[in-house]
């Protein structure tokens, strides 16, 4: 139970052991906010560019990858045929066919998350012990992006899992999705409704997204940085006896 509880817990002590190590200033945490941003700001094209790349390589089509302008969106549309400038999220491959396969889809869900791997939970754990607090937040949408993608694409990835089982087949139209809310209202609008392929399906995207930063982690250590130790106790000086 111990070992899956450390399991369990190893993006939130990265994170905040991490913190420990690079917030030993007060403008340090305007640099991590700072570097928090511009990774997020390369991190959103990129994952949606992976999407779409995945498709094609796995043998599927992409017609309409919608990327905000705000994360240059309009610059890349000028230059690949399929990207759209806007949509109601910051990014979303809105127009895909995988050809009928599950595995095209899968890969197509699956490619971003190369990024965990490497750079990555690497990167995050190297810019902390070099105390980069700039670095260590560029680092995190990309360390973190499995967990963060809870509700979108580790999801849909669960979906395309659970509903290839006999119980939640039929109901493939209903449970797959890259919105949880917008799967959920569908679902709760459905007679009957299959909670349990849906219940079933956030917890496969759960296991799978920690299994992926674990994964990650695995590959840090492997090249030399494994997991952050916890800070060591600050030994307060005592007061001594008390006067009489």
């Amino acid at each position: 139970m111990k070992r899956i509880a450390r399991f369990a817990a190893l993006p939130v002590a990265d994170l905040l052991r991490g913190q420990a190590l690079v917030l030993a200033r007060r403008r340090d945490l305007a640099w991590l906010l700072g570097g928090l941003l511009a990774g997020w700001w390369v991190y959103v094209p990129l994952h949606e560019l992976l999407h779409a790349f995945g498709c094609l390589a796995a043998g599927g089509a992409v017609s309409r990858l919608e990327i905000d302008p705000l994360y240059g969106g309009a610059l890349l549309a000028r230059v690949v045929p399929w990207v759209v400038a806007g949509g109601e999220y910051a990014g979303r491959l809105s127009g895909f066919d995988t050809r009928g396969s599950d595995l095209v889809y899968l890969v197509t869900d699956l490619a971003p998350f190369v990024l965990a791997l490497l750079p990555g939970v690497w990167a995050l754990r190297k810019a902390a012990r070099a105390r980069r607090p700039g670095l260590f937040g560029a680092g995190a949408p990309f360390a973190l992006a499995p967990l963060l993608s809870l509700t979108g694409d580790a999801y849909e990835i669960g979906s395309i899992l659970v509903t290839r089982l006999p119980p939640w087949a039929p109901a493939v139209t209903l449970l797959r999705g890259d919105d949880v809310g917008v799967v959920f209202a569908r679902v709760a609008a459905a007679a009957p409704a299959p909670w349990g392929g849906f219940v079933a399906a956030i917890a496969v995207g759960v296991a799978w997204a920690w299994a992926t930063y674990g994964l990650g982690a695995a590959v840090a250590r492997a090249l030399g940085e494994p997991a952050l130790a916890a800070p060591a106790p600050v030994n307060r000086p005592s007061a001594g006896p008390s006067p009489t």
